[in-house]
């Protein structure tokens, strides 16, 4: 699909990379861009349709596709990082990030996936992670989360194909964000993972890896396991 022209709807579209993403889809030309947080006053961009949205709550999320029926591009990004691990992680938090990130996801593309089949088919893009793919203990309710959002995005892939929906996975580690202010090392600019994951949505790609680090973990995942997890080896 062409992004010129195209109706988005981006859910955390206040900060970081769903930001990015609004910008980036006025400056190539979208003829309209909805962009949703929980308080939509936090969102600055100009230009745009500001919406209240809370995709862990099923009354928000009708709410939302109702008011945007003339959507061609949904971009599942609402996203939530609580930073539970294991052993000792709250459970509640292992929820929170399974409603927002499996559940959110799920809700928001079943409400649009209607418009999106009347409006021509489109496309969905859900903003996924490299740790979809690889986990460690501190992060393990985030990865959790992730791994069921791309396990939906592939069931959604398939489905929504009927409809001539394309459904994209973005993967990407570290952003330079404000959720991953906490991380020492290399982080990628949004401005470009935005603009790199549009690309491939309007070429027509299933998956983005928007970096190394992505692309490295996708091509060790039919390795063995200590490619990804050295201490898998290690004396004891």
């Amino acid at each position: 699909m062409q992004i010129n022209g195209a109706v988005a709807f981006v859910s955390g579209g206040n900060r970081g990379l769903g930001r990015q993403f609004v910008q980036t889809l006025l400056d190539r030309g979208a003829s309209k861009v909805y962009a949703a947080a929980r308080n939509p006053d936090t969102i600055t961009t100009p230009g745009v349709v500001r919406v209240a949205l809370d995709v862990t709550d099923p009354a928000s999320v009708r709410a939302a596709a109702d008011l945007a029926q003339d959507v061609t591009l949904l971009i599942n990004n609402a996203g939530s990082s609580t930073r539970a691990g294991l052993p000792d992680g709250d459970i509640d938090d292992f929820r929170l990030e399974m409603e927002t990130h499996y559940f959110g996801t799920l809700a928001m593309s079943r409400a649009f996936a209607p418009s999106l089949a009347r409006n021509g088919g489109g496309a969905v893009l859900n903003v996924l992670s490299v740790l979809s793919w690889i986990t460690f203990p501190g992060d393990a309710a985030y990865s959790a989360a992730k791994s069921a959002a791309w396990s939906l995005t592939n069931a959604l892939r398939v489905q929504l194909s009927e409809q001539k929906t394309l459904v994209t996975g973005l993967h990407v580690g570290y952003m330079d964000t404000d959720m991953a202010a906490h991380v020492d090392g290399p982080k990628s600019d949004p401005a470009k993972v935005a603009h790199t994951t549009l690309d491939g949505v309007e070429a027509g790609r299933y998956e983005v890896l928007a970096d190394e680090i992505s692309s490295n973990v996708r091509a060790a995942l039919s390795g063995d396991l200590s490619a990804l997890y050295p201490q898998l080896t290690a004396t004891p």
